[in-house]
């Protein structure tokens, strides 16, 4: 081969080299944000514009400063730090949301240019925006000793065990009394908190309550309703309903712990009595197996209905053992196609909770 060629061949793959490995190297941000999203949670209409505050740090050694900012919506006004900043300095940028602008979950998202090739970050701020009620007696129809809330129960949905859900319940003060944040007073299980977070609620206004439930201090699994008691004055007390699903949260693993961990499976999962007689106990099993190459844990087995019963010798399984669940349906009071459901829960990360179907037709 010509020299001169074997020379080129060599100088490209030496540059094609250098180029693989330079794109294999990690590429260190320009900007380094505190956060990139902002949850404002709910916001009353008539509480007014909102502030949220994001924050960086400038990594490079050239000076960098803001050029633009772009917003997605006119519900949102932007302000900045103009200063041009050295490498490590910091700033911040104020972000103004008008919740009058809109009705329930928004998502809105806020470009950030800066002076310095590939410094365009995008920001999201997010939230709960409700308007004013036209008609409050209709709209929190649900009303004790003069507090009217739309739902009858406060649904806390999925909890888990590794953090606490918050959820924020407004309601609307018809009583001719103020509420003041320090008045409030809760009486109820430990693992639920509540707090007003308004200074004050006056007459013919509106208030939020936040809710927190802790699935840790809970201790347990599956589906509660929890009834608490909320004193807000002296003689406006209300009672409620928590509902809550709680699970027990297992963080990610390697997919070579995949076949080392717990693995329940349940057979069948599904069981079909067909036409039975509603005087007559059915008495039904199902095989639980640990297939995994570890202890498997049965946390416990919660079915949906006062009719049925379910008993197990054991609740730890060796890998490879097997165990019979026994199932004993009472379809006394009942009369038609019915299905009961029963859950599993064990300390199988990839299926912690497991759903087992009875089937009949009840005569």
């Amino acid at each position: 081969m010509n020299p001169i060629r074997i020379a080129s061949f060599s100088f490209f793959f030496l540059l094609l080299c250098t180029q693989v490995c330079l794109s294999q190297e990690p590429v260190t941000p320009k900007l380094i944000w505190e956060v990139n999203k902002i949850d404002l949670g709910t916001l009353l209409e008539e509480d007014g514009n909102q502030l949220a505050e994001f924050k960086f740090t400038h990594t490079q050694d050239s000076l960098f400063w803001i050029e633009r900012v772009w917003t997605d919506c006119g519900c949102t006004t932007v302000a900045y730090s103009e200063d041009t900043l050295r490498v490590g300095e910091e700033g911040t940028l104020q972000i103004s949301f008008n919740p009058s602008t809109g009705a329930g979950p928004f998502s809105r998202m806020i470009v950030v240019k800066g002076n310095l090739m590939g410094t365009q970050d995008t920001l999201f701020l997010e939230g709960n925006a409700i308007p004013f009620p036209q008609d409050p007696m209709i709209e929190y129809p649900f009303q004790q000793r003069g507090v009217g809330f739309r739902q009858e129960k406060v649904n806390m949905g999925e909890v888990f065990t590794n953090e606490p859900k918050i959820k924020n319940v407004e309601f609307f003060n018809f009583s001719d009394e103020t509420i003041f944040k320090d008045s409030l007073k809760y009486f109820g299980p430990e693992h639920l908190q509540f707090a007003l977070l308004e200074d004050s609620v006056t007459q013919d206004s509106r208030g939020l309550i936040q809710v927190i439930y802790s699935g840790e201090m809970k201790d347990d699994l599956g589906f509660f309703e929890d009834p608490v008691s909320v004193s807000l004055t002296d003689s406006l007390i209300v009672q409620m309903d928590v509902l809550a699903n709680v699970f027990e949260f297992y963080p990610a693993f390697s997919k070579e712990d995949l076949g080392v961990v717990p693995n329940l499976t349940i057979s069948p999962k599904e069981l079909d009595l067909k036409t039975i007689s509603k005087n007559s106990v059915q008495n039904e099993s199902v095989t639980l197996t640990n297939k995994g190459q570890t202890k498997l844990e049965i946390r416990k087995i919660q079915g949906n209905c006062d009719c049925l019963t379910m008993t197990m010798p054991k609740d730890e399984l060796s890998p490879g053992e097997s165990v019979e669940l026994q199932i004993i349906f009472d379809p006394k009071g009942r009369q038609g196609i019915d299905q009961r459901n029963i859950y599993v829960f064990s300390n199988d990360p990839l299926n912690p909770v497991q759903l087992l179907v009875l089937k009949s037709r009840i005569e």
